[in-house]
């Protein structure tokens, strides 16, 4: 059984969205790379669709930060609430 899968691919519009809010949330600047993600965790106990952020800010180590909900639902205040949990 598959733990994890695929949502539709949320909008360009809605993934630039939250990365500005990240590049806002954590001073990130345009030189730190970054790749958002929506996964379907289809385990019980999983809290269903997540949003998965990676940074890579230059000549430090890849940063992975995890946010409940679909990236086209996330909130500025969800967004800063995440980078400050990790």
């Amino acid at each position: 059984m598959a733990l994890f899968g695929r949502a539709p691919k949320p909008d360009a519009a809605a993934r630039r969205r939250v990365e500005a809010w990240l590049r806002k949330a954590g001073g990130y600047g345009p030189d730190t790379a970054m790749s958002v993600s929506e996964i379907v965790c289809t385990d019980p106990a999983c809290p269903g669709t997540e949003t998965v952020v990676l940074l890579f800010p230059p000549g430090e180590k890849t940063r992975a930060v995890k946010i409940a909900g679909a990236l086209d639902a996330l909130s500025e205040a969800d967004v800063a609430a995440a980078l400050g949990q990790d």
